[in-house]
């Protein structure tokens, strides 16, 4: 039997302001890259205390382009996680480089600093630390072990808007960070993404890359002041934000302190409601930095623990709750186990968490009385889940594989 109001896994957060504000753009009649683009770009990084900011169409683009301007390519590696989104490793690829991956830490989701270490080989040239569901990586490590090696650090922050590692914001202080506006994150736009980065000339040529490699980009071209003549300067891609995605943006951007405050409010009740179930690990709360909270996350503890997660899932979709698993390691796929070789038993952390993950609805639009919700459907999955012969639970188990 379903809940009568069924609780997706996700729902952005979007009002009247937004819808203004798109309307606004359609009525200017300047749709793509424009003003609204480049008010966008500097309020943004003015909010995270970055010198520049670069508006593209996605996270993964926004990676790659970073890649690229610092010089990244044929015959490099760049060390990463596994327990990632497709998008990390493919950018790596993209670039014409080799990603090497290296597990993750034992008690949370990411990358260990350790077995970075041990990764680094001569032809190593960066590290792409990817900070999971909005909880920072261990930068102090990192940062000290790029700086030893002269290694370029550029930071997967897909999820991690709003994250703070100690005193800094995410996206302040190393060579770039990438950030998701998908519709589950944060802050969306629909689609797109943001480059940050404190060195201007990698932020110009990311600029320029970003549209064609073309020396200007549309409004310096076609607006009242434009000049229509152009060079190409490099090989470049189209990657570039347009204003009506710029414009839900800056909206959000204005909302988002409010937004995030809720989710650490949803986070903090989870913890409250679920902290005495002896069935569920919390995700990490770490105490010297700031979660952004994008996703919650829990592991299930106990035997058979792929067949309890799915048995689990299945049920509360039964129930009407939206659920998701975040992520199936990259080193499982068939495209890397063909390509490189990887195999099952390479990256025992990363296999062993993904066997045991869901991630629980969480957005700022949630209510209480949502949350308990998920909860109460979530502890009596658990102890039917308990009650179920294994031969059930395998049944479930191939529906959802």
């Amino acid at each position: 039997m379903r809940y009568k109001t069924q609780i997706p896994f996700s729902v952005p957060s979007l009002g009247r302001e937004e819808l203004r504000a798109v309307a606004q753009v359609l009525e200017s009649r300047w749709i793509t890259t424009g003003p609204r683009t480049k008010a966008f770009e500097q309020k943004f990084a003015r909010y995270l205390g970055a010198e520049n900011a670069v508006a593209v169409n996605s996270c993964t683009a926004g990676l790659h382009l970073a890649l690229v301007a610092y010089g990244i390519g044929a015959g490099d590696e760049v060390i990463t996680t596994p327990y990632t989104f497709a998008a990390t490793g493919e950018v790596i690829l993209h670039a014409g480089a080799v990603p090497v991956f290296t597990d993750i830490e034992p008690a949370g989701f990411n990358i260990d600093p350790e077995k970075i270490e041990q990764a680094i080989t001569p032809r190593t040239k960066a590290i792409i630390p990817v900070h999971f569901a909005g909880e920072p990586c261990r930068m102090d490590k990192i940062v000290e072990i790029a700086l030893r090696h002269n290694l370029i650090i550029i930071e997967d922050a897909a999820h991690a808007l709003g994250a703070r590692y100690r005193d800094k914001m995410i996206g302040s202080f190393t060579h770039a960070s990438a950030f998701s506006f998908y519709a589950t994150k944060n802050l969306t736009t629909g689609e797109g993404g943001m480059v940050t980065t404190n060195d201007s000339e990698i932020a110009d040529r990311i600029r320029m890359l970003s549209l064609h490699g073309l020396s200007h980009d549309a409004w310096n071209r076609y607006s009242a002041l434009g000049k229509w003549y152009y060079e190409i300067t490099e090989l470049g891609f189209k990657y570039n934000m347009s204003d009506i995605q710029a414009a839900l943006g800056l909206v959000q951007l204005e909302r988002f302190d409010e937004m995030q405050k809720k989710r650490k409010e949803l986070a903090q009740l989870y913890y409250q409601l679920l902290i005495e179930n002896d069935h569920i690990i919390l995700p990490p709360r770490p105490v010297d930095s700031v979660h952004a909270w994008h996703l919650f996350v829990i592991r299930l503890k106990g035997i058979s623990k792929t067949l309890n997660r799915n048995f689990i899932i299945r049920d509360l979709n039964k129930q009407g709750i939206g659920t998701s698993v975040h992520f199936i390691p990259l080193h499982i796929h068939p495209f890397y186990q063909n390509n490189f070789g990887y195999e099952m038993g390479d990256f025992p952390m990363a296999e062993t968490t993904f066997e045991s993950v869901i991630s629980l609805p969480l957005y700022p639009d949630m209510t209480e009385t949502d949350v308990l919700e998920v909860v109460n459907a979530l502890q009596s999955s658990i102890y039917k889940n308990e009650k179920t012969d294994l031969k059930h639970k395998v049944g479930y188990a191939e529906e959802i594989y």
